[in-house]
């Protein structure tokens, strides 16, 4: 059965049937809470983290996989450095070899310069491996060209095998949570629905669950690979030039107080991006779920302008988040940039001086524009991590809540119907208590029906015996058996429920129908359909039994659906039967035909009628009164008329007028 999760207030009882709806896709809640800042950062992320040991061998293969694919790309530019010195060399050898006699050696070139006094070229020449006379080696060059290609397809094999182990361990944790967060939603109470908003539920399980997949995905894979990235560059420059390393470091703090600032800003421009979408979400929603009455009402300029004005509160929060946001790109590259020149400048004068080759300080080069992306990303993911960390909390908000007593081990047997209520207490809160020392005794077979105002407990007298809710005190008992020492499922199977708010699942009339009891043959469907007169207006549309019904049910009548839910409970043939407001949405006509099939139905078992239409309580066998949580009065219709009581107020002043009526259409 499904429950409504509106918050119960102080004396009044949650409604049966399905929920409404919250604001946004995803149940209202939009985009605003994976866009939240985590209330504990820390102790979230480790706990996130955790729920990925089960993965720890696939994690340190691709550990193991993004080191060898790093090491290898790293390496690259180095190697290329050496194609740019066999290059330099065999222009400067033979350009050389046209002012020298031929025979010239190398030292020989470097010591005439030095007797000239050119200390400067003497010193460049010294660093490269150049025969006077001889041109390019193009053979050489082309070795160290397959080798650099040789090693970067190595590592995109590398990285390739890293991100297919990376993504099977982040869906297959992810495919754990969402497991635990369904067996979670099983073992929850009823109360838990009550004081949370069905779309506040939903976004957990769906948006959030979805954001902590994205973030686990991308920042694992890409922080992984910017720390390997950061630590293989390093190391080759330090390798290359010590003194260069340190003049590229200066550029760390530099980004690092530059994202730490645009991050902070950005932050809070993306939550109120998140929390305007979420709005506008939800105002399309309500329009357009209450399309009609807002035609009957007249209110089009109405929405039109709400919607407008959401709509501009997105565009400047979306404007003004992506906009500051993305100031951290063209800021890093300036920063790369003139990191750049820096380098190239003392690259140059230490390539003059000597002390490096040209190829190292090409090689450097391009490491430090290798140095500079990893912050970038870094810098990028900040706000990502932020949030998936943030929609982890709240589905570990939703693991850690408080969950149903224990199951018991007792049995029912074949039920009979008996049913006793021995002093039992309840209150939805401690503060404000609702039932108080209520007995009742029912006979197998016998009909009850409760009436009584609204707030008045009738509902919750069937929650309790559903074990929807937890007693405060007293015993609820089936045939001599306290509920409370029995499985909840045992003691719903034998309970059959038709309630006022008629739920259908997207599926044909004749699945909603076997719905009360998977495994009925065609025959038995087609019995109960008929005793409850759906048959009679099924042959109207167009498919029949097989008419798909939406997800609104919205292609059949209110009357029809719920003549498909009294089905439904026909076929389940259950030992207790429970009507909360059954014939409420059908017509006159209607309804004495389906008072029919109900005595039919209730015929043999213990039934709990809860209505307000007189055609609906008048033949039942016990009619209880109830005020205040409380049976302030009990017997058959007659009798309670007789006591002119609150019964006899309650139908003189509302069922009067509809007596009269159905007196009049019996003749």
């Amino acid at each position: 059965m499904s429950e409504k999760t509106t918050p119960v207030k102080a004396n009044e009882r949650p409604k049966y049937g399905p929920a409404h709806r919250g604001g946004g896709p995803g149940g209202g809640h939009g985009m605003g809470g994976s866009g939240e800042k985590a209330a504990n950062f820390g102790v979230s992320l480790k706990r996130l983290l955790s729920n990925l040991r089960p993965e720890r061998i696939a994690l340190i293969i691709a550990v193991a996989m993004g080191v060898f694919s790093v090491a290898l790309s790293v390496v690259g530019p180095k190697i290329l450095g050496r194609a740019t010195d066999l290059m330099l060399a065999g222009i400067m050898g033979r350009q050389i070899g046209k002012e020298v006699p031929s025979g010239t050696t190398k030292q020989q070139v470097i010591d005439g310069l030095i007797a000239q006094g050119n200390t400067d070229q003497a010193d460049m020449l010294r660093k490269l491996d150049f025969t006077p006379g001889q041109g390019i080696d193009f053979g050489a060059i082309g070795n160290v060209l397959v080798l650099v290609l040789a090693l970067y397809v190595a590592s995109f094999v590398f990285s390739y095998v890293q991100g297919w182990v990376l993504n099977g361990a982040v869906q297959r944790t992810v495919f754990r949570m969402r497991q635990q967060v369904s067996a979670k939603l099983d073992r929850l109470p009823l109360s838990y629905f009550d004081k949370q908003a069905r779309g506040e539920v939903l976004s957990r399980v769906t948006n959030d669950i979805d954001n902590v997949s994205q973030t686990l995905q991308q920042t694992m894979s890409q922080l992984l690979n910017a720390v390997l990235t950061l630590i293989g560059v390093l190391v080759m420059m330090f390798w290359i030039s010590p003194t260069l390393a340190l003049v590229a470091l200066v550029s760390v703090p530099v980004a690092m107080v530059v994202t730490t600032l645009i991050g902070k800003r950005s932050q809070k421009l993306f939550a109120q991006n998140w929390k305007s979408t979420g709005e506008l979400n939800a105002e399309i929603e309500e329009a357009y779920t209450g399309h009609a009455l807002v035609k009957v009402f007249g209110r089009q300029r109405e929405v039109e302008a709400q919607f407008q004005e959401r709509n501009q509160e997105l565009y400047k929060a979306g404007f003004g988040a992506q906009f500051i946001s993305g100031i951290i790109m063209p800021i890093m590259f300036l920063v790369g940039n003139l990191n750049y020149v820096v380098i190239a400048v003392i690259g140059g004068l230490r390539v003059a001086s000597g002390t490096m080759n040209i190829g190292d300080v090409q090689a450097f080069i391009q490491y430090s524009r290798q140095f500079t992306q990893p912050l970038t990303q870094v810098a990028s993911m900040a706000n990502l991590l932020q949030s998936g960390v943030a929609s982890a909390e709240r589905v570990f908000e939703l693991l850690d809540a408080d969950e149903m007593t224990a199951e018991p081990t007792g049995h029912l047997g074949d039920v009979e119907g008996r049913i006793d209520f021995d002093h039992v207490k309840f209150s939805y809160t401690q503060d404000q208590p609702l039932i108080e020392n209520l007995n009742l005794h029912v006979e197998p077979g016998q009909t009850v029906a409760i009436v009584g105002p609204t707030g008045a407990g009738k509902t919750t007298l069937v929650n309790l015996l559903m074990r929807f809710y937890d007693l405060d005190g007293g015993r609820i008992l089936i045939d001599g058996t306290d509920i409370a020492t029995v499985p909840r499922s045992e003691v719903r199977s034998n309970i059959g429920m038709v309630l006022q708010d008629t739920w259908l699942f997207g599926g044909t009339i004749r699945d909603n129908i076997a719905y009360g009891r998977l495994g009925a043959s065609e025959e038995e469907l087609l019995e109960a359909a008929t005793a409850t007169f759906v048959d009679r207006f099924v042959h109207s549309l167009p498919e029949g039994y097989d008419t798909v019904i939406d997800e609104e049910g919205s292609n059949v009548s209110a009357g029809e659906k719920q003549l498909i839910t009294i089905a439904r409970a026909f076929l389940a043939d259950p030992s207790i039967l429970i009507l909360d407001e059954a014939t409420s949405s059908v017509d006159t006509r209607t309804e004495l035909l389906v008072q029919k099939a109900m005595s039919a139905l209730r015929s043999g078992r213990t039934s709990f009628v809860i209505a307000h239409r007189l055609s609906t309580i008048r033949d039942a066998d016990l009619i209880l009164v109830m005020e205040h949580g409380s049976i302030v009065e009990q017997g058959t219709h007659h009798e309670l008329l007789e006591k002119k009581g609150p019964y006899y107020d309650l139908y003189q002043s509302q069922f009067a007028a509809a007596m009269d009526e159905l007196d009049e259409q019996a003749s």
